[in-house]
């Protein structure tokens, strides 16, 4: 059987198995009261699930903003977030709900009626139009031309780059906030690669902020079609499909869409959705998909420290696909970048071990631990909205269904529970999100996180994003809705920046 008809096989399979997930699963009719009843305990556990993360935030502000000179401490204007209270408007105000609505109406028909090429190219422009929408509530001064030119961003620097070697090779010596002529906080905080992007646009002739943005935002973007390709290698089509509306629809729109860190997590996305490619043999050739996914885990590298954590959702790649064949290929495609950025001056752990020393030297030096190592997962609840909240729940109580089931088989031989079957599609899914969660909590607990994640975890929340899948499909167009919702009013009564 060929690839593409193996796919075909699997995915119809999937629809069947994903069919009958919308029914009850122990012997009761779709009407009967036992199925009914097992719909409406888990949809009040969904309800529950998003009341104790809404208390987990509103605890988080009220901690926050009762810290004596919260502003000194915290170094937040608007704890947990990073964020000032400015109720405003601007064009996105009547673009975004229009963009959302759409979404919200005719997204789940589209999701999964539209030819697959079809799907990946409507979805990214779906989250274009979305983050472009968010974007310009800001307004385009403040929200577009500016967003990138601030004290604190990469464009600052762009003009002190003369000689790419000369850069590299003083670049280190330039990190600390002692060391004359030190670099704004973004680009002392990142790897030499972050700036040289910029750089590089300057170079082309795309300079200044509004090049910049629209650089980020067309990039980031596409990072809703890596997350729907790498779900479908390693579930399937139909679970991706579900999810697909979510991605376009996500509230973490509202931090990505003018932000480095976006176009850092579309490069980190593409890297795992290669893998995946490579790891399930659903590519004709699954070596190049491997040398390619390297090469920007390579570049992943040099564009944050932090993005080493994606190597925890690459294991979960890998653990989907039950495969370690893609290793040997993708550490061949990330070498060429250790080799020339070491040859060129910049040693990557001595600028990690000097940036430590810089982060101290900073805000980091008053914020507490204490405070923001839960705080920081309150505010994520806002990034990830109400959809992620509740199917995290789902995706958990799934897990210990597989749990739980694996002890039945252990004691009854055949005796196998209705989920089980569902596996298949399942597994993929639960270990791509949990990818994600270790990566939020490794991140968390690090230290080295304390406070303005809504930005820096971009590339972990949005391996979050596909949990959403195992939400019913009745209830889609009410998700989406509360998705929307978070996120236009957290961009109309919230200045979120840097």
């Amino acid at each position: 059987m060929s690839t593409s008809a193996g796919r075909q096989g699997t995915d119809e399979h999937s629809r069947n198995e994903q069919s009958r997930d919308e029914k009850p699963s122990h012997g009761g009719t779709a009407a009967g009261p036992s199925g009914g009843s097992a719909r409406r305990r888990r949809t009040r556990l969904d309800i529950c699930a998003v009341a104790a993360a809404a208390l987990l935030f509103t605890a988080a502000a009220l901690v926050g903003h009762a810290y004596d000179d919260s502003a000194q401490t915290l170094r937040l204007r608007w704890p947990p977030l990073y964020a000032y209270w400015m109720p405003h408007a601007g064009p996105g105000t009547v673009a975004a709900p229009v963009v959302a609505v759409l979404v919200i109406v005719y997204g789940p028909r589209l999701a999964a009626s539209l030819s697959w090429r079809a799907l990946l190219c409507a979805a990214w422009a779906g989250a274009m139009a979305w983050s472009w929408a968010l974007t310009l509530v800001d307004g385009w001064e403040r929200g577009v031309a500016t967003r990138l030119t601030t004290a604190y961003e990469y464009l600052r620097s762009v003009g002190d780059v003369h000689d790419v070697g000369a850069t590299l090779r003083g670049f280190t010596g330039r990190i600390l906030m002692d060391a004359p002529d030190n670099w704004p906080p973004h680009v002392a905080g990142h790897p030499p690669a972050a700036l040289l992007t910029f750089v590089g646009l300057d170079r082309l002739g795309l300079g200044g902020g509004v090049w910049a943005s629209v650089f980020v935002i067309t990039a980031g973007t596409s990072a809703v079609a890596a997350v729907l390709i790498a779900v479908r290698a390693l579930a399937s089509q139909e679970t991706a499909r579900r999810c697909a509306p979510y991605l376009v629809l996500a509230p973490s729109a509202v931090w990505a869409g003018v932000s480095a860190d976006g176009y850092f997590a579309t490069v980190a996305a593409w890297a795992l959705a290669l893998l995946a490619l490579s790891a399930s043999r659903t590519v004709r050739a699954p070596r190049c998909a491997a040398l390619g996914s390297g090469l920007l885990f390579g570049l992943t590298c040099y564009l944050s420290y932090g993005l080493v954590l994606t190597g925890l959702l690459a294991l979960a790649v890998l653990a989907a696909a039950r495969t370690v064949r893609p290793v040997p290929p993708v550490l061949l495609g990330m070498a060429p970048w250790f080799a020339l950025f070491t040859a060129a001056g910049f040693w990557w752990f001595e600028g990690w071990s000097t940036l430590v020393e810089r982060y101290y030297q900073g805000a980091a030096r008053v914020r507490p631990y204490g405070y923001f190592v839960w705080a920081n997962l309150a505010a994520q609840t806002a990034v990830a909205g109400p959809a992620v909240i509740a199917s995290l729940r789902r995706a958990a109580a799934c897990a210990g269904v597989r749990e739980s089931w694996r002890g039945r088989k252990r004691g009854r031989g055949r005796d196998r529970a209705p989920e089980a079957r569902r596996e298949p599609w399942r597994r993929g899914l639960l270990l791509l999100v949990a990818g994600g969660v270790c990566c939020v909590l490794a991140a968390d607990l690090s230290g080295m996180s304390k406070g303005e994640t809504e930005r820096i975890w971009l590339p972990f929340t949005l391996w979050l994003l596909p949990a959403a899948a195992l939400l019913p499909r009745a209830t889609v167009r009410w998700w989406l809705a509360a998705q929307a919702a978070v996120a236009l009013t957290v961009n109309h009564l919230l200045i979120t920046g840097w």
